[in-house]
């Protein structure tokens, strides 16, 4: 992190769903809160829209993923027995 709470682009995309989110929450925190520059809630802001997207990307993938195993054919179980 820079001194004005915010990390490199590069950095948000190695960030897992959590982290995304923890670090989210603390920006809409702060940004709340108050007491902060201009300069800084800007700052700010553009950090928790970056993270919103690192968010959305987690998310839109794990949609996919449960639409693609919803999608693919339903294989019997060993319990169904024998298909012959």
């Amino acid at each position: 992190m820079t001194d004005d709470g915010t990390t490199t682009a590069a950095a948000t995309g190695t960030l897992g769903y959590e982290q995304a989110r923890d670090e989210l929450i603390e920006v809409v925190r702060r940004l709340e809160a108050g007491g902060t520059t201009l300069e800084e809630s800007l700052a700010l802001w553009e950090r928790g829209e970056e993270l919103a997207k690192v968010c959305r990307h987690w998310l839109e993938g794990a949609r996919a993923r449960l639409d693609a195993a919803l999608a693919r054919p339903e294989e019997p179980s060993e319990a169904d027995g024998p298909t012959d």
